[in-house]
């Protein structure tokens, strides 16, 4: 696989009918090892042993709905109250990050009113925070750190 510009992590692979599966902290399960995959994991990871987010909070490639369409977000992570804190948007490293992955996680947000947006490809990291009153985003260096959140 792709070598990414995150840390190096520790992953569990399995093996079975010449597939790699790659084990997913979050879903608890092994997940077919895609470029879309792999970018997913390390960014889990990072969210959790860098940021130091609880995985308790996060959830992972749910469904919801955006104008009457059934979508499927990468990464969410919840305030404790339960709304929404972070949305990411993982892509695989092939995809450059354009105004077309931009709007999608855009249309996205429109339904879970997120504070926070992350775009990665695991080579490219975007981050965003949320201006509702002005209808805008802002981009910053990174996300903050669960600790220092609030």
């Amino acid at each position: 696989m792709q070598k990414l510009n995150f840390p190096a992590y520790q992953f569990r692979f399995k093996s079975s009918e010449n597939k790699v599966s790659i084990f997913d902290l979050i879903r608890k399960k092994f997940i077919f090892l895609t470029p879309e995959e792999w970018v997913r994991q390390h960014t889990i990871h990072y969210l959790i042993e860098e940021k130091k987010y609880p995985q308790t909070l996060i959830n992972v490639e749910k469904l919801i709905k955006v104008n009457d369409l059934n979508k499927r977000y990468d990464i969410i992570i919840f305030n404790p109250d339960g709304s929404i804190y972070l949305i990411v948007e993982c892509k695989s490293h092939a995809v450059r990050i354009t105004q077309k992955v931009f709007d999608q996680i855009a249309r996205y947000n429109l339904s879970l009113q997120a504070e926070y947006l992350m775009i990665t490809n695991g080579l490219d990291h975007y981050y965003c925070q949320m201006d509702y009153e002005e209808q805008r985003y802002t981009f910053l260096k990174d996300i903050p750190d669960y600790e220092h959140k609030g």
